[in-house]
């Protein structure tokens, strides 16, 4: 039942679209925001009948701070090394709405940085915030891959780097058994990189990459359910003149 429930969440998850869109300023610092939208018709279409059926409603907003400081006795039970990982979350923003009235299922998540360097993996951000919440064991995340930005004023790298292959051979099986049906649905789960760059761009690793006509800005599309199976085809590099 357990690996059933698994895939449910897995095919729930490829219903959405997902955006990131990182600001670079001619200093180094700047924002990034990952904007997670379910669309309605395709989760439609894996939801059937429960679709019209359900009831949901939350709209909260936090900074990751507030947890740690709200459940600091918790926080202060974990390693300095994870609470080192945790600190580097502070200053994230959350939004979460979902609406199943207002068909709006929402997660926008912000940070502004000092330095790329300084970019958390917005994607663990809930995760890590109901550890804290609910006192769980890091350990017990089923995180397969970790993200991480780099900017030395000429080059930006976006590196994704395998942290549980376990998992991901996981994630990989869970597509390969998936029910033939899924395959014939007509599925909206586009990953969509928008970066923004101080300078006009001179060269970029993904062929596929759409450079905007002042080529200081590039657009990257993949499949979700690619990116879940495949998380280092995300991986880019981008130089600039």
């Amino acid at each position: 039942m357990k690996y059933i429930s698994a895939l449910i969440i897995l095919f729930l998850l490829v219903s959405c679209q997902i955006t990131e869109t990182i600001q670079i300023n001619p200093d180094g610092n700047g924002t990034i925001e990952v904007v997670q939208l379910r669309n309605e018709n395709s989760y439609m279409q894996l939801a059937g009948d429960q679709y019209a059926h359900e009831e949901v409603f939350k709209d909260t907003t936090y900074v990751f701070q507030e947890y740690i400081k709200k459940y600091n006795e918790t926080f202060v039970k974990y390693t300095p090394a994870e609470q080192q990982l945790f600190q580097k979350y502070s200053n994230v923003k959350a939004h979460i709405k979902k609406s199943s009235f207002e068909k709006e299922f929402r997660t926008v998540l912000m940070f502004d940085f000092n330095k790329v360097s300084d970019i958390p993996d917005l994607y663990k951000t809930e995760d890590y915030a109901n550890d804290i919440k609910y006192n769980y064991a890091l350990t017990a995340e089923n995180h397969y891959f970790n993200i991480e930005y780099h900017f030395d004023g000429t080059v930006f790298k976006r590196s994704i780097s395998i942290t549980n292959p376990g998992e991901l051979q996981k994630t990989k099986d869970q597509f390969k058994n998936a029910d033939p049906k899924y395959a014939s649905l007509k599925l909206t789960q586009s990953y969509i990189l928008k970066y923004h760059f101080p300078k006009k761009i001179k060269s970029v690793s993904n062929e596929k990459a759409i450079i905007s006509a002042d080529k200081k800005s590039l657009t990257l599309e993949f499949q979700l359910s690619d990116c879940l199976q495949n998380p280092e085809m995300t991986n880019l590099e981008v130089v600039l003149e």
